[in-house]
């Protein structure tokens, strides 16, 4: 496996075994992370801002991270991206505080945003910007 779908691997395989309703943003024409949530039975979307090829068992939204339509993220326990552009990092992170999920980034080499997070090795750096639970406006009933 090159290093260039090793990534993808990795990160697919560490939000497979973890979450259940993922999204990824900024998918472009690099569904491969979405392709191993999906061969490992989990549901996943993606969002990016120009439509996008993608293959019929990937649900896909257009949608605009700077302005995003909440239905598109809906029930989501997880936001991720990989290698985005570090501008798409703090509307992600809004976006992750707003519906209350986790936030998961994989960068391109050794870039980050920020304090870079808490990062988690699955094979590839992963950076956690928001975690569910963090945000302490949000009321529980």
């Amino acid at each position: 496996m090159d290093g260039y779908k090793h990534i993808e691997h990795c990160c697919g395989a560490y939000i497979a075994s973890r979450y259940r309703n993922p999204v990824e943003v900024g998918v472009g024409n690099n569904p491969d992370a979405a392709r191993c949530i999906h061969e490992a039975g989990v549901r996943v979307r993606a969002t990016d801002i120009r439509a996008c090829d993608v293959p019929p068992w990937l649900s896909f939204s257009r949608d605009d991270i700077f302005s995003p339509d909440l239905s598109c993220y809906a029930g989501a326990d997880v936001l991720y991206a990989v290698r985005p552009a570090v501008e798409m990092i703090p509307p992600m992170i809004a976006l992750a505080r707003t519906i209350d999920c986790d936030l998961v980034v994989c960068h391109l080499g050794f870039e980050s945003y920020g304090d870079g997070g808490t990062v988690v090795d699955c094979g590839v750096p992963l950076h956690y910007y928001y975690r569910q639970g963090q945000n302490p406006s949000k009321s529980v009933d």
